[in-house]
């Protein structure tokens, strides 16, 4: 069965960086791009990165900059690096992958806050 595991969120200050790491456990992972997505409260799911199976990557217009996507291929993991973050950034981030998507797994949540 496979699955994601998404850590490494937690408190930082504005201006502040984190980098979240998603797992995919049991899945032939290189063959799949993979994004980043984010929910904040009272709001829908939005993708936040991509990173095609070549490692071409797109991001959304307000974290293009700030945000870098990355995978290793070996280790079945996909990366966000966060730079400079934003109150606004908070929210619960989430991997997976595309297509044949998974089932979501727990997220982890970034708090932007002084």
């Amino acid at each position: 069965q496979v699955q994601l595991v998404e850590s490494g969120g937690g408190l930082v200050q504005p201006g502040g960086s984190l980098r979240l790491s998603c797992a995919a456990s049991g899945s032939i992972f290189n063959i799949y791009a993979m994004d980043w997505y984010r929910q904040a409260p009272g709001k829908q799911r939005e993708l936040v990165a991509t990173i095609t199976s070549g490692g071409n990557t797109n991001y959304e217009d307000s974290v293009k900059g700030r945000f870098t996507i990355s995978r290793d291929n070996a280790k079945n993991r996909v990366y966000l690096q966060m730079n400079s973050l934003k109150p606004e950034d908070t929210a619960v981030y989430y991997c997976n992958r595309r297509p044949s998507s998974l089932p979501w797994g727990q997220g982890t949540q970034v708090t932007v806050s002084s």
